[in-house]
């Protein structure tokens, strides 16, 4: 399974159509890249996202066109995830993340310590 997870600075993006950084990983064992976006803009990320054959996107806030988009191209789309992106990509790959996920900062510190 290769996913996006929109960024800023080292948290989830708030909003999908303003993210100008996006982390990229393929699988558990793939090494994460980021990719910097030369400007924010919803349509050129969903671009990126099909470039990229990318199978599920965590994100804040989506408009309801990039999400139908997105679902219709067969993305998965996990919305309106708050937190920290190394703790919401754990979730991901463990298949826990759901949409509307408050991920803070004391429960991914555990998280972490119990992996």
């Amino acid at each position: 399974m290769k996913m996006l997870i929109t960024l800023k600075a080292d948290r989830v993006a708030p909003r999908f159509d303003l993210t100008t950084e996006v982390l990229i990983v393929k699988g558990a064992k793939g090494t994460p890249r980021n990719v910097l976006m030369p400007r924010p803009s919803g349509d050129e990320l969903c671009s990126l996202i099909l470039k990229e054959n990318i199978d599920l996107v965590v994100c804040g806030g989506i408009e309801e066109s990039f999400f139908q988009y997105l679902e219709w191209k067969k993305i998965k789309v996990i919305d309106r995830v708050i937190g920290p992106a190394d703790a919401a990509l754990e979730m991901a790959l463990e298949e826990k993340l759901r949409p509307g996920a408050i991920i803070n900062d004391i429960s991914a510190m555990g998280q972490k310590g119990q992996s």
